[in-house]
Formats: C-alpha cells, sequence, structure tokens
C-alpha cells in the first residue's frame, strides 16, 4: 500500500503538470466580443444593395421563374466556382436578352439562400464560442479546486484522481474544438466573396438600355 505522505508527493507534481499542459493560449483568449473569436471582422446582417446595382424585381413575370430557379440553384453550390459557371450565365443571358429583370431575379434567389446559410453559420459560431468560454470556466474552476484540495493538510484523494480525469477529458474536447475554429471563420468570409463574385458575372451579362 503506497503511503498517503508519498501518493500526496506525486499527486503534487502531477497537478503541477497538469497546471502547466492547461495554461494553454487558447485559455487564455481575451474575448472582447464573447460571441465572437475570429480574427476576421464581424458583418452582421448582407444586403443586397452593397452588392448589386441594378433593380431587383418584386416579381417573376411568366415563362421565366423555372429557368431563374435553376441558375439561382446552380450558382448556389459552394463546390463549384462562379467563373466556371460563366457560360452558363451568359446562355442564360442571351436566352432572355440580358434583362435586367431576369439577372436581377437570379440573383435576388442566390442572395437569400446563401445569406440564409451564412446567418445559421454565424449564429453557429456564436454558440461555439460561447460554449468554449463556458468550458475553459469549467476547466480554470476544476484547476482551482484541484489546487484547493493538494493545499489541505489531508487530501481527498479520490476527488484529486476524479478532478484530474474530468480535466484531461475536457481539455481534450476544448482543443479538439479549437482546431475547427479557422474553418467556421472563415466560411462566412468566402459565401460574402462568392456572392460579390456572382453578382459582377450576372452584372456583366446585363442588357445597357
Amino acid at each position: 500500500m503506497v503511503h498517503p505522505k508519498l501518493r500526496a508527493s506525486s499527486l503534487a507534481g502531477i497537478v503541477a503538470l497538469s497546471g502547466l499542459c492547461l495554461a494553454t493560449p487558447a485559455l487564455a483568449t481575451d474575448y472582447s466580443d464573447p460571441t465572437w473569436p475570429c480574427v476576421q471582422r464581424k458583418v452582421g446582417q448582407l444586403s443586397v444593395g452593397l452588392m448589386w446595382a441594378g433593380p431587383v424585381p418584386e416579381a417573376t413575370r411568366e415563362g421565366l421563374a423555372e429557368d431563374v430557379q435553376h441558375l439561382a440553384d446552380v450558382l448556389a453550390v459552394r463546390r463549384i466556382a462562379p467563373e466556371d459557371l460563366a457560360p452558363e450565365i451568359a446562355a442564360f443571358a442571351e436566352r432572355h436578352d440580358g434583362s435586367p429583370e431576369a439577372l436581377g431575379l437570379v440573383f435576388e434567389r442566390v442572395f437569400e439562400r446563401l445569406s440564409r446559410r451564412r446567418d445559421r453559420i454565424m449564429h453557429g459560431i456564436e454558440e461555439f464560442s460561447l460554449s468554449q468560454i463556458a468550458l475553459s470556466e469549467k476547466i480554470e474552476a476544476a484547476r482551482g479546486e484541484m489546487s484547493a484540495q493538494m493545499a489541505l493538510e489531508d487530501p481527498d484523494f479520490d476527488k484529486v484522481d476524479a478532478l484530474e480525469e474530468q480535466l484531461d477529458w475536457d481539455q481534450l474536447i476544448y482543443s479538439d474544438r479549437q482546431q475547427n475554429i479557422t474553418y467556421l471563420c472563415e466560411t462566412p468570409t468566402l459565401l460574402e466573396k462568392r456572392l460579390y463574385a456572382i453578382a459582377q458575372l450576372l452584372q456583366a451579362e446585363m442588357r445597357q438600355d
């Protein structure tokens, strides 16, 4: 059987080592906006007017809706580069004589779809950030509790063991989640760039009256 004093000495060393491992920069992050952990500037709602110079009709004339929806669906697919769709955009414009109405409707549909997707991602990032802050606070609280136990003359070693096990698990979860934050933060910006590129391609085909 291990003597309590020897066990305490051993655990004290483990606690010290755990403290070094857990004192990562991620846990010390200064969240000026607790809902936004990204280096990219937070931009709220997007506006059609900031990307589209022409008119956006409120209604679709008969015979146009299906063609508009098809092109909008294709343009909204993120894995296809907008420039690769230039021929399809040009063919659409030719079918509709470069109509500002038709091209404006296409952009309106794409904008609605991608901005809605972007809003969901932004909300997810905000929830992610708050959950990471809560987890980091939980880790710090457990570290403080462990240190307090080890400072006692007669520590509760079972409790220390349980705290250490939970700390290891929570730190692993925290670190794994942080590895995804770069991708998450880039996604809204990529959607904004895609919308702008699509607007430019559509407007290039617009008939000049």
